[in-house]
Formats: structure tokens, sequence, C-alpha cells
């Protein structure tokens, strides 16, 4: 079970009384700090562990607590997250000041203890400080492992896994199917195959391992908000945990990478690099490996980092979407009947939908919009200020962490109306998208840490949810009714629906004896 803060009382008071006088010594030193500074205000504070009590009253969503608070004290707060010092950013307005005015003063990611135990031998993009290592392996995975032209090498591996996941709902209809789990495996097969090519030895205990991975990776655990208190890693159990995950992910990548190896060696021995090769990931960055073009030289570890990055964020952020977009559609039927409405009207008489088919499909792509505004893939994006700076008059000290709160903006009713409300025709005609530059709606981040991999996870949303709801009609399983559909959220890394969709798939478009294009 994951020890996620998820800013429970028993861990707060475990640190106030255990370690009382170190904390009170750095509380004072802080306190001092803020009073002679221009820092933006903030609610009241208690010894030790700041502001924590106000997130814990709010309840295990964190996004919550803090859209709160700050709709109180206004779009930039100070907030005191036991030993660090956050600024909260919760408008568009301040969104645009750090990540595009000052995007270069927050280029880099806070420490946390999980980014400390399973980088330190695997240094990858997200985890890595902004420097020249960065922007190289960043320059890698634009160019040659998720551009335009190596995604849409991957059609053919989406098309696959996403009717693999057809027939095997088909082949399970009028019974109660676990859609959260089926659209996960799916997800994963894709990530899987582009990374690894055809099925490797240990993939699927490295995917397991990683889901597992990604409960950590919130920023907002005990040993995260009291760095300096080395020994609470330890004592919650955390680094032990993730030392035990580092090691088995580091066997199964080494296990993986060892497969390519021999594979390239034994092609190399038959001559078959005569004919043009398809590559998957780990064949593009042992590729490199072996290139001078870079400016550094890429190693076994930082082939592992990558890919530990592409998994985390293509996989896991891509699976969630889309059980989210289900669970809309579900929960609104007037929604759900206009996107299959359209999908079945475009679509009509194909057998398989392919990717190239989905470019008529506006409602559908207005649908994956808004299920991004109201449930973005992470809910909180956290920089690190590289140099003392200024935004709208106060400031924002060396070191300082600054929270922005994606999830807030996407719901914020000066840009949205009925922000609470699924409506995608919201997006009919609009040319906002999530590629980063409105920043009322920047579900994966923006500046120089913007996610480089939204082409690839977005056109496996897009043709998925166009596969579900072109040949099946849904409805909750075991009689329930819509009212009694739960989207509570659950914290992690992630935003995830706490509950599995259980749901039944009624045939719609027959599988079999169809008409081909």
């Amino acid at each position: 079970m994951s020890q996620m803060l998820q800013f429970s009382y028993l861990h707060v008071l475990l640190t106030t009384f255990l370690f009382l006088f170190p904390p009170l010594i750095l509380w004072r030193r802080s306190k001092a700090k803020a009073q002679n500074s221009k820092l933006p205000p903030g609610p009241w504070k208690l010894p030790i562990i700041g502001n924590l009590h106000q997130l814990a009253l709010g309840g295990s969503l964190p996004h919550y607590s803090l859209r709160d608070l700050a709709q109180k004290y206004g779009p930039i707060i100070q907030l005191q997250l036991g030993e660090v010092l956050a600024i909260l950013v919760s408008s568009p307005e301040a969104a645009k000041e750090v990540l595009q005015t000052h995007d270069l003063v927050f280029a880099q990611r806070p420490h946390t203890l999980a980014m400390e135990v399973i980088s330190c031998d695997h240094p990858g993009i997200i985890s890595s400080p902004y420097g020249e290592y960065w922007r190289q392996m960043r320059k890698i995975c634009v160019l040659e492992l998720l551009s335009t032209k190596r995604v849409q090498s991957f059609k053919s591996v989406r098309e696959a896994e996403t009717w693999s996941m057809i027939e095997s709902i088909y082949s399970s209809h009028g019974v109660t199917i676990n859609l959260s789990k089926t659209i996960f495996s799916m997800t994963n097969s894709v990530v899987s195959r582009a990374a690894f090519g055809k099925k490797c030895r240990g993939q699927e205990e490295f995917v397991s391992t990683l889901n597992e991975l990604v409960k950590y990776g919130t920023g907002l655990d005990i040993a995260d908000l009291f760095p300096s208190l080395k020994f609470i890693g330890v004592l919650t159990g955390m680094r032990p945990a993730l030392v035990r995950l580092y090691k088995r992910l580091d066997k199964t990548l080494d296990d993986i990478i060892d497969e390519h190896i021999m594979k390239a060696k034994e092609a190399s021995i038959r001559n078959e690099f005569d004919e043009p090769q398809e590559e998957d990931l780990v064949d593009v960055l042992l590729r490199l490996k072996e290139s001078t073009e870079l400016k550094f030289e890429v190693t076994t570890n930082h082939i592992k980092g990558v890919i530990l990055d592409i998994f985390a964020a293509g996989g896991e952020t891509g699976a969630a979407t889309l059980e989210w977009a289900m669970a809309e559609l579900l929960k609104n039927p007037g929604v759900m009947e206009k996107a299959q409405e359209e999908v079945r009207k475009v679509l009509r008489g194909m057998a398989k939908i392919e990717e190239s088919d989905i470019q008529n499909l506006d409602y559908l792509k207005s649908v994956v919009k808004e299920t991004l505004r109201l449930h973005p893939p992470a809910p909180l994006s956290a920089r690190e200020a590289r140099e003392k700076c200024e935004i709208f008059g106060y400031e924002v000290p060396y070191k300082t962490k600054v929270i922005i709160n994606l999830w807030a903006l996407g719901r914020d009713s000066k840009h949205w109306k009925n922000a609470e409300c699924f409506q995608p025709e919201r997006f009919d005609g609009s040319s906002i998208d999530f590629i980063g530059t409105n920043f009322e709606y920047i579900p994966f981040g923006a500046g120089r840490r913007v996610c480089p991999g939204i082409s690839f996870g977005v056109s496996n949303i897009e043709l998925a949810l166009a596969q579900l709801l072109y040949h099946f009609d849904w409805k909750l399983a075991n009689g329930a009714k819509l009212e009694d559909l739960d989207l509570t959220e659950i914290f992690s890394a992630t935003n995830r629906i706490k509950n599995n969709l259980l749901l039944i798939a009624n045939p719609s478009v027959p599988l079999l004896d169809k008409k081909t294009h």
C-alpha cells in the first residue's frame, strides 16, 4: 500500500512529536526570512507543519484544497509545507508569468525522494536538472523518439492494440467487464510495443512495477516536506519501498536492453541491415549510443532513464484520460448520444477504424479536450526557482517551490462558462488547444518542461475512444443507475478515478461479416 501522505494527521502528528526541535529551528528561520521579504500573502501557519493542517482539513485531494485557499487569498499565495516554502499559482495570468515570462528561471523541477532514488543511476528528462544534459536529452525526445514522423511510425501498433481491446470486449459482451483495467492494459501494450518492439522477457513485470512507482511521484509525501530529516523516508517505509522498486526496474531494464543488443548483433551477422529495419524506441536509443553526433556520451543508464520517463508519461496518463472520458460520457448521456451519433454516421460501414478516419470526428476531439480540461493527467505541476525572481511585485526566493494548479485553471469560472459542467460544445470552432499556449488550458503543462509526448498520447486516446463508441452501447453493471456512478478521484502522480468502471458492453456494430474500407 502506498506510503503517500494524503495529508494524514497521523503522519503530521508523528513528525511533530518525534522531531519537534530541528523543524522548529528551521521554521523560526523561515519565518524570519518571510518577514523580511516581499512574499505573496497566504493563510496563517502553525509551527513546524506550516499550512499542512489546512490541506489536511480539505481531505485527500490537495488540488481541491489548494483551489479553495486560492479563492480566499488570491491567485498567488505563499504556503509553508513543513520545511518547504511554496508559492501557489492558480490563475492563467500568474501561470503565464511562471511558464512563459520567467520560464528559464522556473525550468527546474523540485527535488523529491522518489526522484532521488529512481534517477540516481537513471537520469531521465523528467528528473534531470535544467542544463546542457537536459537540453540534449529533450532534443533526443523531440527529434528522435517522439517526433511527428516517429509517432506516425507507431500507427500500426496503436491500431492493432486498440483492435485487440475491441475484440476482447466483444468476446465478453453482455457480461460485466472492468473497463478501467481493460483500458490500462491496452495503453500499456501500446507503449510497450513502441518502446520494446515485440513482447520482451520481463515486460509485464516492468509495467506493473512502474505503475506501483507512480504512486510515489506526488512530491507531497512527508519525506519531501521535511527533506532535512533524512530518516523520515525510512521511518515511513517510503525509501525502502522505492529502493525495492528501483532494483526491480533496473534488473528488468537490463534484461530488455541486453535482448535488444543481442538482436542487433544477430541481425548484423545475418547482414540484415541492407534493408531498413523497423526501430522501436530502445533501438533508437542504442543507435544514438553509438553515435558521435551528441555533445555527451549516451550510456545504458541514460537509456533506462528515458524509457522510464516515456512509460510514466505515456501509459498511465493516456489511460487515465480515456477512463475519465468514458466516465463523463456515461454520466452525461446526452453527450454520449451525440458523440456516438457522429462516430457512427461518419464511419458507417467501416470494418476497422484507422487513425486517418479520426480527422473528421470534430465532436469526439472536443470530448477529449473537455475531458482534459476537467481532468488534467497531473492536477499539480511543480517547478523550482533557479534564482530569485519577482512575479506581479511579489518576491520568489531562490530554491522556492512553485506549484501550478492545472486542475484549478481548467475550472476557473472567470475563463470558463459553466466551468464544472462537462460540455464539449464549448470547443466548437475554438482555437484553444492543449499545446501550452492558452494558459487557462494547459493540461500537459507549458514552457520548456511541457510534455514532449502530447501527440503520441492524444493519438491513442482519440482512436481508442472512437472504437469504444462506434462498436458498443454502454451501461452500468449490476443494474446501477447513472446517479450511482461515483467519479471520486484518487490523488497520485496521475489523476485517477477511485473506483473501477464496471460496465456492460452491448455490440452496436458487429465485428464479423462487416464491410471493409
